[in-house]
């Protein structure tokens, strides 16, 4: 596990399924530089229980990410063909069908490791002859990583969920909120802040007059 926050997002290039159902080749984080902000989530696998519940959530709520201009990627070690099956299958049978934030295919999971993210490593085990052989330690899946991006391509804010765990749209909104709030007042925000509360200047006065005031 790596902590990626203050660094260049790892760039990639793979395949995606775009607006519910479109194949595009080449799809990469950099597309959005200097663009759009990116909240970029992995989530463990296609045709589950607890993924399905994020995937919506994110979806009901696209509306305000555009608002804030956020684009939203999710990302799986599915393939391309699983999320699209995944896509068209309706939700009243365990599908996504609806859902038009693109689904990132990371079946080689070298998306996965380079974010941290890849509950499980390859490693090398030796036979009663000292044979060398690969062998993959876990799960080759992803834990539930949320990662939000600067339209200058830095990572600002990560959390990572264990599998069973799934993870708080309303905390995703609250981080972009956070982070914008503090870009444009250059005020940063205390424990619990929400669009409206108070921010405080970052400085032993600004703090001792924010906590003087609660």
């Amino acid at each position: 596990m790596s902590l990626l926050v203050g660094n260049l997002a790892p760039d990639f290039s793979t395949d995606a399924v775009i607006n519910g159902g479109d194949f595009a080749e080449d799809f990469t984080m950099s597309q959005f530089m200097d663009k759009k902000y990116v909240l970029f989530f992995f989530y463990p696998l296609d045709f589950t229980f607890v993924c399905p519940t994020e995937i919506l959530a994110f979806q009901k709520r696209l509306a305000e990410f555009d608002a804030l201009n956020v684009q939203v990627i999710g990302a799986s070690t599915d393939s391309k063909f699983s999320h699209w099956a995944w896509l068209n299958t309706p939700q009243n049978k365990g599908g996504i069908q609806g859902v038009t934030f693109p689904l990132v295919a990371d079946y080689d999971k070298t998306i996965a490791s380079n974010y941290g993210v890849l509950a499980g490593r390859y490693t090398f085990e030796y036979d009663e002859n000292d044979n060398e052989r690969l062998v993959f330690e876990g799960a080759p899946i992803a834990y539930r990583g949320t990662f939000l991006i600067d339209k200058q391509g830095i990572i600002r804010h990560q959390l990572i969920n264990d599998t069973p765990l799934g993870r708080s749209v309303d905390e995703a909104l609250r981080m972009v909120k956070a982070l914008q709030y503090f870009e444009e007042k250059g005020e940063v925000c205390p424990a619990d802040w929400n669009e409206g509360s108070d921010s405080m200047k970052a400085s032993h006065e600004g703090v001792a007059s924010y906590l003087a005031s609660h």
